[in-house]
């Protein structure tokens, strides 16, 4: 019996909303505390981590750098492979967030919390398999469900 490919579903996110749910998260996480500074997830949570320091005034930002999909050069779909650490921090995290755009299957997140366990973890859009390893998050989709952001296009060839 031969398996039938999966279906995916495109949700495209503008710039407008990806910009109202940043702003949601920020909310969010003002109201929790006082942060010590972000950690943004590479490369997928540079542009939330950066709008959600300007609005809760943290300056001290750096990043930890894993890629988790194997289609690197583009193409419709990318597949979830084996963590590949470029960059990592010292440290247990107390007093950061770490952010993130989306969790997935959660192999990011689970390695990022176990690497930071004291960190809080904040995405914008979590799925069913990966939103038990954040701590916060604005908008859930299904697991099926493939999220286009406003910035991604096709690699320049």
């Amino acid at each position: 019996m031969s398996q039938m490919p999966s279906q995916h579903e495109e949700i495209s996110i503008t710039w407008s909303d990806f910009h109202q749910h940043t702003q949601l998260l920020a909310k969010q996480l003002k109201d929790i505390g006082e942060w010590v500074g972000i950690i943004a997830i590479a490369r997928g949570g540079l542009i939330p981590a950066a709008l959600i320091a300007q609005e809760l005034n943290i300056r001290l930002i750096d990043t930890i750098c894993v890629s988790s999909y194997s289609n690197k050069t583009g193409g419709s779909y990318a597949k979830q492979s084996e963590l590949e650490v470029l960059k990592t921090i010292d440290g247990d995290g107390h007093g950061f967030l770490i952010i993130d755009d989306l969790v997935d299957s959660g192999k990011t997140a689970a390695f990022v919390k176990a690497l930071l366990p004291k960190a809080h973890l904040a995405t914008l859009y979590a799925k069913p398999a990966g939103k038990a390893y954040a701590n916060t998050f604005v908008k859930e989709f299904m697991q099926h469900q493939w999220i286009i952001f406003p910035w991604e296009s096709k690699p320049i060839e």
